[in-house]
């Protein structure tokens, strides 16, 4: 008789840690659970990590992460509205914002990434849709002052919302819808944005001769600088060499007054010396090596020669 009370009070002793074990649950941290009872949910998610109790055997929990979570959207090639196709790979940030709309709408991560995909291609191709591809290919604060690589349609063109702005009207317009699905949705982000093929034979093109026209634009700048300062450097050296030769002639006229009178003042002091001596640069400059010299008796050069004997 002990022996079938021992083995009963086991039994109800393990039947009461089963009891015990099954009516409380340890929440880790970041995440949050949903209590459900055959399948309904039961208040509201937990958030708070901690112990928590619930019915055992009844009641289920449901776990689901807390942190932010990637969506990577697949590439597409979309159609702006200038008619202009662009390769478009888009990616965004969310989270679980609401477990139990999650677990009613949802229930598991990959089905929230199928829904996702149905809601931000769609909104994507709608904003694309409305949007010029200069729109889309560039940022929010481009100026016509930024060098970029420039649209095939006119680089020139401005830009009214720009690639940034775009996405943000994006995750404005997805956030008005995932909610329901308790999905909150963090940030919507342009991953890559590219031409196809066509266009971007075209915008290479566009972007060679715009850098042709503006090495064009230096060379022209520079020859003509380069002209500018030939010029003042040609009219420089002649201002410079008029300069030298008034002060050469000046100098030269002052050298041949101080000569002349020189010259003066030596046939002031002996005109007949001075007479003497002209005559004879008369003779060295008129006579050569071959030439004879027949001299009157009665010249001034004889009797000169007589009077130096």
């Amino acid at each position: 008789m002990s022996n079938i009370i021992r083995v009963i009070s086991i039994i109800l002793v393990a039947a009461l840690l089963i009891v015990v074990w099954s009516g409380y649950y340890i929440l880790p941290e970041g995440y949050q659970a949903v209590v459900t009872q055959f399948g309904k949910p039961v208040g509201q998610p937990e958030t708070e990590a901690g112990l928590k109790f619930k019915i055992p055997f009844i009641q289920e929990v449901t776990y689901f992460d807390k942190k932010i979570q990637i969506w990577d959207g697949d590439p597409n090639q979309i159609p702006t509205n200038d008619k202009t196709y662009v390769f478009l790979d888009m990616t965004a940030r969310w989270r679980i914002g609401d477990a139990l709309k999650f677990l009613q709408a949802v229930k598991t991560m990959s089905r929230a990434q199928t829904i996702l995909d149905d809601i931000l291609d769609g909104t994507v191709r709608d904003m694309v849709n409305q949007n010029n591809l200069v729109e889309i290919i560039r940022s929010s604060d481009w100026s016509p002052e930024t060098m970029s690589g420039g649209n095939p349609e006119g680089a020139k063109e401005p830009v009214t919302l720009g690639r940034d702005k775009i996405a943000a009207m994006i995750h404005a317009r997805a956030s008005q819808i995932t909610p329901q699905y308790g999905i909150e949705l963090v940030d919507v982000m342009f991953k890559r944005v590219n031409y196809i093929e066509t266009v971007r034979r075209k915008v290479y093109e566009r972007m060679i001769s715009e850098r042709k026209r503006i090495a064009a634009e230096k060379r022209s700048l520079g020859e003509g600088q380069k002209a500018e300062i030939m010029g003042r450097v040609n009219r420089e050296l002649k201002e410079i060499i008029s300069g030298a030769n008034r002060e050469a002639m000046e100098i030269k006229g002052k050298a041949d007054a101080e000569a002349a009178r020189i010259y003066a003042d030596a046939y002031n002091s002996d005109p007949e010396f001075y007479g003497f001596w002209k005559t004879l640069e008369a003779y060295s400059v008129g006579i050569g090596e071959n030439t004879r010299l027949i001299i009157s008796s009665d010249s001034d050069f004889y009797r000169y020669l007589q009077q130096s004997k």
